[in-house]
């Protein structure tokens, strides 16, 4: 669990659409509010028909070290819930994929992946090639594959390529009103 980061550093290695499926599978057993599941996955595998159109939509920061990426995934959420006529907002639509995002990234951590959400990305873009309809929210693309050599990096990003620190959970947590 905590030996989980986002590196930028991918071995230019292809992935087993079967490996990436299983990615799949783990979020699906994420927890949902009334167990509505509001992700979706879109994805492309590096080299394949849909992997330069997804690769395009990333700013040039992210493209600069997602190249080598054996698969790009945009992860979106169904903004609504209830079925029929009695659609209504979900309020826990980001939560809960953002649950999914995390059960797939400790799957991918546990199979010897490695996996980097990214907001840097042209959304309008991405929202015309994944053709979405306005009920469904772009909540990041991930990046996913084998871990490089930092020297695969430019420059800049050679010195940033290890984990990072966190918070004390001190500064997280309050017993009692939060009064942030």
């Amino acid at each position: 669990f905590t030996d989980r980061w986002s590196p930028r550093a991918f071995a230019p290695k292809p992935m087993e659409k079967e490996q990436l499926l299983s990615l799949f599978e783990a979020a699906r057993w994420a927890p949902s509010a009334s167990n509505i599941q509001p992700w979706r996955f879109a994805y492309a595998l590096n080299g394949d028909a849909h992997w330069q159109d997804f690769f395009a939509t990333l700013i040039p920061f992210n493209q600069s070290w997602a190249s080598n990426a054996s698969a790009l995934v945009f992860i979106t959420s169904d903004t609504l819930m209830g079925r029929g006529d009695d659609l209504k907002p979900s309020h826990s639509h980001s939560f809960d994929t953002g649950a999914a995002w995390m059960a797939l990234a400790l799957q991918a951590s546990s199979m010897g992946l490695i996996v980097h959400g990214m907001l840097g990305v042209d959304m309008d873009a991405a929202r015309a090639l994944l053709k979405l309809s306005d009920r469904y929210r772009i909540e990041a693309a991930v990046a996913i594959g084998y871990q490089g050599e930092k020297s695969s990096l430019p420059d800049g990003l050679q010195e940033r390529e290890s984990p990072s620190d966190r918070r004390p959970v001190s500064e997280s947590i309050f017993h009692g009103p939060a009064n942030i």
